[in-house]
């Protein structure tokens, strides 16, 4: 089979389909029919699949991060890990380094943040956090755990299909969740719906109503009156058939999400209880630091402020209840947003983690602000993370915030240091 057709089987509806497909991708790069992409120091932690919202199943993903000269790959999917397993097998087929997260929202009602607008561009009082580096023999508890909030999750999600129904009455377009919404997902697999899915249904009725990217442009911005960003507007108008529909829906998340939003609540584990759960498997809690948006870099985002006012206090609240981490990204924010954060991570002894979140096809995999000596310690970081993954599935007591590690070595920094060993 040729390699063109090997790469679309990375996509199959069957996981036994990708994961053949890439072991014969992997044969031919070993006999030298297909060149080896050259290793970078490149690292990425945050890699969403289609078990949340993404172009790339975890075989995909893990293939599109080889090629591109990763060196490490973690999977990030929205209140699932239904695909960590495939995940890492196609790490291992392709032998790099995989490590495997969690991303979802918690409530903070209860704390300091309580009716702040914190991370979260949706909803005030509720923040998106991480876990990472889960050991591998939890990986189903944590599943578990989430389904409830995925499956509480479709029922906001029916409301916010009604919404956007109701909106776009006027222009006869109708989105019906079990139809257009639940079959873009891998629901029926514990994978999430998110309002991405809803943005996607909505983009392809959209598309396939008007013929071309200059009439979905003058509907969106002209009819519907949107406030599209130009960098958006010019990217809809190169018309590229890879990238069209993930277009549409960067428009309608920056510009539309807001008019049909419904307010999150039984779907949002209390923050204390993620971090039970955290202790509990020995991943590591991680607070997704956002900071206040300008000129959002994927265009999905409108400007917009965040907890850069009151950032003190978020990182008091962080250590009060028990987060062990911050995760950022480096391409995201202003040096100057980014040198506050380090230090206050330093401060408070919290683990730094580093990952660039990639949903669309238009985003790189390669994070080139890691070249930057400011960034070079998240490089260690991402090794540090691998290695605590291994050495916690090996062994519960034996991760990077277990009680004896965290005595051996109570400073982050050292800790980072013997665990970073690539040895």
């Amino acid at each position: 089979m040729n390699i063109n057709n090997l790469v679309n089987l990375l996509n199959d509806e069957k996981k036994e389909n990708r994961l053949n497909a890439l072991s014969d991708i992997k044969s031919k790069i070993n006999s030298g029919e297909i060149t080896k992409p050259e290793k970078t120091i490149n690292v990425n932690n945050h890699i969403h699949t289609t078990y949340s919202f993404s172009p790339y199943s975890p075989t995909k993903a893990v293939y599109m991060a080889y090629m591109n000269g990763l060196v490490t790959a973690g999977i990030m999917d929205h209140d699932s890990v239904g695909g960590a397993k495939e995940f890492i097998e196609a790490g291992k087929i392709l032998e790099i380094s995989a490590t495997v997260g969690i991303e979802t929202r918690v409530d903070m009602s209860k704390t300091k943040l309580n009716n702040r607008r914190i991370n979260n561009p949706d909803q005030s009082s509720v923040a998106y956090v991480a876990l990472h580096g889960i050991p591998h023999q939890y990986i189903d508890d944590i599943n578990g755990y989430f389904a409830p909030f995925r499956k509480n999750r479709n029922t906001r999600n029916k409301q916010m299909c009604e919404n956007i129904s109701e909106i776009m009455k006027p222009y006869n377009i109708k989105l019906d969740f079990d139809e257009h919404v639940l079959p873009l997902s891998q629901y029926n697999n514990s994978g999430s719906v998110t309002e991405r899915h809803i943005t996607c249904a909505l983009s392809k009725l959209i598309a396939q109503k008007y013929n071309n990217s200059a009439e979905v442009l003058n509907f969106l911005k002209n009819i519907m009156k949107l406030n599209i960003a130009q960098k958006a507007e010019n990217a809809l108008l190169e018309n590229n058939p890879d990238y069209y529909l993930y277009d549409i829906i960067g428009i309608l998340k920056a510009g539309m999400v807001e008019k049909f939003y419904v307010d999150a609540y039984d779907e949002c584990p209390n923050v204390e209880d993620y971090i039970k759960v955290a202790k509990a498997t020995g991943a590591i809690p991680a607070y997704a630091y956002l900071g206040d948006v300008g000129d959002s870099v994927t265009g999905d985002k409108k400007p917009q402020k965040f907890e850069d006012d009151f950032l003190e206090l978020v990182f008091e609240e962080l250590v009060r209840l028990g987060f062990k981490a911050v995760t950022y990204m480096p391409t995201r924010n202003t040096k100057q947003q980014l040198e506050r954060v380090i230090k206050l991570c330093e401060k408070n002894n919290l683990f730094q983690i580093s990952g660039e979140d990639i949903n669309s096809p238009r985003q790189s995999f390669i994070c080139e602000a890691l070249h930057d000596p400011m960034f070079s310690h998240l490089i260690d970081s991402t090794w540090a993370l691998i290695n605590h993954e291994t050495a916690a599935t090996k062994c519960d007591n034996a991760g990077m915030f277990s009680e004896k590690i965290i005595k051996q070595y109570p400073d982050i920094n050292e800790r980072v240091k013997k665990f970073a060993d690539r040895n």
